[in-house]
């Protein structure tokens, strides 16, 4: 099997012998590891003023940027951060890593349109135009769903895409922003519905969020995902409870703790590991990760000692 393949089978809940699917939603170490800054990490205001010449330099080398990384820690897929992020672009990225990477890898870019939790600035406003335009919030909702399926139409006429990760947030540590209650008016149709209409143009769909999802969990699982990343054990989610609860339903993708990745000691990070694999495997539908992401100012060699507990021991006989 490819990593694609495996990636896929873990997402349709089959079961194969041999290693745990992995992949990261943003490896970001991208400099420590190959002395390179990550692709979205680029500042290109003067992409205009580019010659065609230097504009493929840029592509060529975002797209092995991607493929390294896969190729290095054995990630089954790449999510693609476009950039720039115009529609042109996006298509050319994905041509660019299908042409040097044929098949291996799934590929995935973000695909969300939900409402998720707004920036610090604009909290208080949101809140308050959702209690009091509620008929204008949902209209809204809707227009952000037609144009991210009329989008997924295009790239599914295209090909060479997989799926989408929706990284729309919904949680704090403590709970939903929104409450369960606000949540299925607002939020949870609209997930369904794009979900089902990407589903239906034969792409998979990861759902992300961090923070504490138990709250609202079953009307996230109820919209059928394929996968629910990250199950947040710094908001005290456990991978073991929801394995329990939805394993028959959603494939789980997680949950090494980011926050032993960072502090912790290395057998702290170890055992989070452990922990995840001993829970996330039972009856296959399980790919590893971290909690969120591999993020910046993250030691290199935290994630690879995480990375290794998985070489070694997430392996199905």
């Amino acid at each position: 099997m490819t990593p694609r393949e495996r990636f896929i089978a873990a997402l349709e809940r089959k079961p194969f012998a041999g290693r745990v699917p992995h992949f990261e939603l943003v490896f970001y170490l991208t400099m420590e590891a190959f002395g390179k800054v990550h692709p979205s990490q680029r500042n290109y205001a003067q992409w205009d003023q580019m010659s065609e010449s230097e504009r493929n330099l840029h592509r060529n080398e975002i797209t092995d940027i991607f493929i390294m990384t896969a190729e290095r820690y054995e990630h089954n897929a790449i999510f693609l951060h476009p950039n720039p992020g115009s529609e042109e672009e996006t298509l050319r990225l994905i041509d660019l890593v299908r042409e040097k990477s044929g098949d291996a890898y799934f590929l995935m870019i973000h695909g969300d349109a939900t409402y998720g939790i707004p920036d610090g600035a604009h909290m208080a406003d949101f809140t308050l135009w959702l209690y009091e335009h509620l008929d204008e919030a949902k209209e809204r909702a809707q227009q952000q769903v037609d144009g991210a399926l009329a989008w997924a139409e295009r790239l599914a006429g295209h090909g060479g895409l997989d799926g989408f990760a929706l990284c729309s947030d919904y949680c704090l540590n403590t709970n939903p922003f929104l409450g369960p209650e606000m949540f299925a008016e607002v939020v949870a149709p609209y997930l369904a519905q794009l979900i089902a209409g990407q589903r239906e143009l034969g792409f998979y769909v990861i759902k992300h969020t961090d923070g504490n999802i138990m709250p609202i969990i079953d009307q996230i699982v109820a919209a059928k995902p394929h996968a629910l990343h990250s199950i947040d054990p710094q908001a005290g989610v456990d991978i073991a409870e929801v394995k329990r609860l939805y394993g028959d339903r959603v494939c789980l993708i997680g949950n090494v703790n980011c926050g032993l990745l960072q502090s912790g000691t290395d057998e702290e990070v170890v055992e989070s590991a452990r922990y995840c694999i001993r829970h996330g495997m039972p009856g296959g539908g399980y790919i590893f990760s971290t909690s969120n992401c591999a993020y910046t100012g993250l030691a290199l060699e935290r994630y690879e000692l995480m990375w290794n507990v998985w070489r070694e021991e997430a392996i199905y006989a």
